[in-house]
């Protein structure tokens, strides 16, 4: 590790939220448009300044939720936040907030019948991560994660968890193939979101130019997101693509953009913004990106002075909630920078003369097994469900994992098999538990082994640590569209309890 000061480390704060407000102002009249565009400046009206746009908005609900809750922000929080503060009920946004409301947690509500759950409405919100944990992409993408199950799964959820890793790396490595590489190291090797960035960085050395990337990248990877005004022209002849499968190709616009914007902020945005589809996000995540890399003393004025740093919204509450709106970007930079050490509490130096921040450099900033004597290896990839019907709970000694194998879809007379995961936290001064897990079942409803049974929970030692069981529950009568059944799980003279509501969906 190396230490950056905080004044650097403001820098690179407000370089990112400036950077984000200037590409998303530029995007923002290409979005949802197929087309290819050459432009090198901004083409709105420029007396209305910067433009709102709910990349920025909902970071600004977030920012809410970190300053009251800390490092113990997760998607149960912020899910709350959701349904408060945010106003759209569109696509992925509208059905996770239809799922919280039905009683869905995360991350069943951004799984659950949601056709948007790989779309973009989680990467585009990850900057708050990256610059809450600078120089610590392990940190950044487990909140990305805890963010993004809220609306979205699977490459959704990808999305985020790439752009985090690469924003939170980006305060302590500038090179794009380095960072691009991070990334990777956080994501499902065969996922769609590592594909598509592979066929643009294929296309770029091959030597295409950026509009030839586009049409390979396009064709291979099929986008929804510029289908949406049915009568858009379409001269590339690019397949139609499920409706809502927009991450994977937007992603690789993000990297086109980069690639060959070769460092030039303003060359780099404006590609972004050329390229249509979902342009305010891509224009805006490269801003942010170059903007933690460059530094805000760095960034050309020709983007920032027609603008300002006002910052404007169009996707809050901002009548009948709690959330507190910075009014600009210099408000933005301070409230973020005030909350970082208390999720860098590990690396912040508050008694150093200028504040003193301990990042991570060069391998340190890739996944990969992190382990000592007692505890087993842990990668980050290892810690995506194999699907997302997954429950858990944990308290100062124990994490409990419940698997719906099946999913979460009932009706009277099925059988749902459940398969738990229980973890030793206790560490080295830990011992075996006898764990005790009771069934609070609706009537009508059974499981094979009873409503009361045990599983022995050895201390970590030679591998160990983790203990296994299945159980499956025979479902009864069903009176309601939700029912949630209790799971108490106790330890064996230890005074500590973990509670896990399931949740089971019935549909006419």
């Amino acid at each position: 590790m190396y230490k950056i000061t905080k004044e650097q480390y403001l820098n690179k704060v407000r370089g990112c939220w400036l950077g984000k407000n200037a590409g998303g102002t530029l995007g923002a009249p290409f979005e949802s448009v197929r087309t290819v565009a050459d432009i090198d400046f901004y083409t709105h009206d420029l007396s209305l300044g910067a433009l709102p746009n709910d990349d920025l908005d909902l970071q600004l609900a977030w920012l809410n939720a970190a300053e009251k809750h800390g490092k113990c922000v997760d998607s149960k929080i912020l899910s709350e936040y959701w349904v408060t503060a945010i106003t759209p009920n569109w696509a992925e946004y509208g059905v996770g907030k239809a799922n919280l409301r039905l009683g869905l947690q995360p991350p069943l509500s951004g799984a659950f019948r949601n056709r948007f759950k790989d779309s973009n409405g989680a990467w585009i919100r990850s900057e708050i991560w990256a610059c809450l944990t600078p120089g610590h992409p392990e940190l950044a993408v487990k909140y990305a994660y805890e963010d993004a199950i809220v609306d979205h799964a699977d490459e959704g959820v990808y999305a985020e968890v790439f752009t985090a890793a690469i924003q939170s790396a980006a305060f302590s490595e500038s090179d794009v193939y380095k960072l691009i590489d991070i990334g990777f190291s956080y994501i499902p090797e065969n996922c769609d979101i590592a594909k598509a960035v592979k066929i643009v960085i294929s296309a770029y050395k091959e030597g295409l130019t950026w509009k030839e990337a586009r049409i390979k990248l396009l064709r291979e990877i099929p986008d929804s997101f510029g289908q949406q005004r049915h009568y858009a022209p379409n001269p590339d002849n690019f397949p139609e693509a499920e409706w809502g499968y927009d991450a994977p190709a937007n992603i690789g616009l993000v990297i086109l953009a980069l690639l060959y914007g070769k460092g030039d902020f303003g060359k780099s945005i404006c590609i972004a913004a050329g390229c249509g589809e979902d342009a305010d996000c891509t224009a805006a995540t490269v801003g942010a990106l170059l903007g933690i890399i460059m530094g805000a003393d760095k960034l050309p004025k020709k983007w920032l002075e027609p603008i300002g740093e006002d910052i404007k919204t169009c996707s809050l509450n901002t009548t009948c909630s709690p959330v507190k709106i910075p009014k600009t970007i210099t408000e933005l930079t301070d409230r973020t920078c005030k909350i970082m050490p208390v999720f860098m509490h590990k690396y912040f130096d508050m008694f150093a003369t200028d504040g003193e921040i301990s990042v991570k450099e060069a391998d340190e900033l890739f996944d990969g097994p992190r382990s000592d004597w007692m505890i087993k290896p842990f990668n980050f990839k290892d810690y995506y469900p194999e699907n997302f019907f997954v429950f858990t709970a944990e308290t100062p000694i124990m994490k409990i994992e419940v698997l719906a194998v099946d999913g979460v879809d009932v009706k009277t007379g099925d059988v749902k098999k459940l398969k738990i995961h229980a973890e030793n936290l206790a560490g080295h001064v830990g011992s075996p538990l006898w764990l005790e897990f009771r069934w609070n079942l609706p009537e009508g409803w059974t499981t094979d082994k009873g409503n009361t049974t045990t599983l022995l929970l050895e201390q970590y030692h030679c591998g160990m640590g983790h203990a296994y069981s299945e159980i499956d529950i025979t479902i009864g009568d069903i009176s309601q569209p939700v029912t949630t059944i209790g799971l108490e799980i106790s330890a064996h003279d230890r005074p500590t309890k973990a509670y896990i509501p399931l949740q089971f969906v019935c549909e006419a």
